[in-house]
């Protein structure tokens, strides 16, 4: 029960008890890890308890209830926030799981992982991408909203909350989804800043004196100030925050990092260190809680008891809801449950192999080609581009743009956001609704390794389009071409990256990203490639392999020639003249290492056992990987140096990416 000037007494009285309990896990189980941040746990206590006791829609019982409200972490060395608001609130954490904090195998990491702990919506760590997941969670729930709510039946109207920390503002990505967010208008994304003006290496006043307010008011959000350890103050801002939003909004909370530490509250030495077991004793006397570790008021057990009992209430008055929308609106419904459960039709194969490609063709283009025809195929497939839609090909031309106060459509400009349009792609699969596919220059996939790192860690379902895949884009020159790039993908652990060879190829690759329940990168060619006839196969047969025979030996190899993308015709030709000078020669594509590597070890021996004469990669990148395949003896056709501006047929030569070289260098 809450007044309207401030929180009921007795409330207050209980908030304050799960506050300082907070409190007490947080410094318990850093201080027993002997490793950890107790300082932000602490200083937003206040916050957290008010969070879950009060605020925050959610049923510790289903944690996965669809018209949940979104809390999210980004400033994820201060896990044990979370955790302990987890562990009180009734999720399926236990009190062995904190004491068990940062150790191996528990399910309370350093920082948050969702694969491996309910209840938490993202993994965070890296700071400013939990904000990118936050506001792709709310922008998918927004698209969402729009697909399915009625006037008579409102089922999805949630909110996504984020809590970010000082270093969160200070990362580039903050700012590009911020400013994208604020484009949006996005309605139902509330962050909260955690301002306690200290960051690991002192005080901010060092390295950060913006005006935060003035900076995201200029991002069109509403901005709104307040004493983040008062509970009076934390209820009156956020018991208000979710209603009559308009736009995005920004809690700047005013906190004391490490608040109730006699001697190291408000300073770096609670950042990211335990306290200390003195330290931590004389905390407790302080704050008032009994010294025993990890202690629980039975009181506070006893308020989320109860709260249970109406978090399950709420869950089952919404499905009622549910029930009646999906009665009056059985399409609705259809659609609905297609996108929850992101079906791919049985026939895709066949119904990709039909669409006409007339090569020669781009890869860019041959993929456009068949996200349109996915689009009408699919109705959770969603795509974007960082500014390059008429360049990377992404745009599903039967579908609008999503726009501010028009989210009907299914392509999003990200704008020159590549870091920010991966986190937020992230958010988008998320929702578990939404499969994204985003693109841009293969080469900017710089802009976004974290992000992608991130997404391949929680094995998130989204689809990287890169397009302008080799030096052969030509006269943008080697600022834009990329040379290292496939190499630092494929180290990507859950990345599958496919370099398809022709229009075959893609439509099989396109299966293949479906398929995966995880991220895949498209690397696709600007320039034109030819069909190749050996590459019109089966997928079980072919892509979806990773890696098979093009054109097989007469008898035993002379030469093994693999090549992936555009350089597989090249292999091709090569393998034509030295039959000609009569070589036995066998050409493997290889357009997915990933793929080729899950197959049974009969089959890449079938491709790669015993004596196949000399070996060759042919790719124009770096030769980092490819002696797995080669063999310390084969020789990598390869870029070892950057490219250059010119035209891609003056550059074919100029870096011995033709037949001619390729004979003069292997024969």
């Amino acid at each position: 029960m809450t007044t309207d000037r401030g929180l009921d007494p007795e409330l207050k009285q209980t908030l304050s008890k799960i506050a300082n309990t907070i409190r007490g896990l947080s410094m318990d189980a850093v201080q027993k890890a002997d490793s950890g941040h107790p300082g932000l746990p602490m200083g937003c206590a206040e916050i957290g308890a008010y969070l879950f006791s009060s605020l925050l829609k959610y049923n510790p019982k289903d944690p996965h209830w669809f018209n949940r409200d979104r809390f999210i972490l980004s400033a994820g060395h201060g896990s044990m926030l979370l955790y302990s608001c987890l562990h009180l609130a009734g999720y399926d954490l236990t009190m062995e799981d904190l004491k068990s904090f940062r150790q191996l195998h528990s399910r309370t990491p350093g920082h948050p992982e969702n694969r491996e702990t309910v209840g938490v919506e993202t993994t965070t760590g890296p700071l400013g991408q939990g904000l990118g997941n936050a506001i792709g969670q709310a922008l998918a729930l927004k698209l969402l909203e729009t697909k399915f709510n009625t006037s008579a039946h409102k089922i999805i109207d949630s909110k996504v909350y984020v809590l970010m920390g000082d270093g969160c503002m200070m990362e580039g990505c903050t700012s590009e989804v911020s400013s994208f967010a604020g484009h949006l208008k996005l309605d139902n994304i509330i962050a909260i800043y955690d301002s306690n003006k200290i960051c690991l290496d002192g005080p901010t006043s060092e390295c950060l004196s913006e005006d935060t307010k003035a900076r995201y008011l200029a991002y069109g959000w509403e901005v709104y100030e307040v004493d983040g350890n008062n509970l009076d103050a934390v209820h009156l801002i956020l018991s208000e925050a979710r209603r009559n939003q308009t736009r995005p909004r920004l809690i700047i909370a005013h906190t004391i990092i490490g608040k109730g530490s006699p001697h190291k509250a408000g300073t770096s030495k609670a950042h990211g260190s335990p306290l200390g077991v003195e330290e931590v004793k004389e905390s407790k006397i302080a704050l008032g809680i009994p010294e025993e570790a990890f202690f629980v008021p039975p009181a506070v057990y006893e308020f989320f008891k109860k709260k249970r009992i109406q978090d399950a209430e709420q869950q089952e008055a919404w499905r009622k809801l549910f029930d009646a929308w999906a009665k009056a609106n059985p399409d609705k419904l259809k659609e609905f449950e297609a996108m929850a459960h992101r079906q791919i039709p049985d026939d895709l194969e066949q119904k990709l192999k039909a669409i006409e490609i007339k090569a020669p063709v781009a890869g860019r283009k041959a993929s456009q080609d068949v996200t349109n025809a996915l689009g009408e195929m699919l109705p959770f497939l969603y795509g974007g581009s960082a500014d390059l839609s008429v360049s990377d090909l992404t745009m599903m031309k039967k579908y609008p743009l999503v726009a501010p106060g028009n989210f009907n459509g299914r392509n999003i400009k990200f704008g020159v956001r590549e870091f920010g349009m991966a986190t937020m792609a992230t958010g988008l699969s998320q929702s578990g609704m939404i499969v994204p596919f985003i693109g841009t220059f293969l080469t900017f996939s710089d802009y976004m390794r974290n992000a992608i790192r991130l997404c391949a860690l929680m094995r998130e379902h989204v689809i990287y389009q890169f397009t302008h895949d080799s030096i052969f884009l030509g006269e943008d020159g080697p600022t834009h071409q990329p040379i290292e790039h496939y190499a630092a993908l494929r180290a990507i652990p859950f990345l599958n990256v496919i370099r398809p060879a022709d229009s075959n190829e893609v439509k099989m690759a396109w299966i293949a990203a479906l398929r995966y329940q995880g991220p895949t990168a498209l690397i696709l060619s600007r320039q034109n490639l030819p069909d190749l006839a050996q590459t019109k196969v089966a997928y079980a047969d072919g892509l979806g392999r990773g890696a098979y025979i093009l054109k097989r030996e007469t008898r035993k190899p002379d030469y093994t020639l693999i090549a992936t993308g555009s350089e597989v015709h090249l292999a091709l030709d090569v393998a034509t003249e030295l039959e000609k000078l009569d070589k036995a020669v066998r050409v493997i594509s290889m357009p997915c290492w990933e793929l080729f590597e899950q197959q049974s070890t009969e089959y890449k021996n079938s491709l790669f056992g015993g004596d196949l004469g000399r070996r060759v990669s042919i790719e124009a990148g770096v030769e980092l990987g490819w002696h797995k395949y080669t063999g310390r003896e084969g020789i990598a056709i390869c870029m070892d140096t950057f490219g250059a501006s010119a035209p891609a047929r003056d550059l074919a030569p100029e870096f011995g990416f033709t037949v001619e070289s390729i004979l003069e260098r292997i024969l």
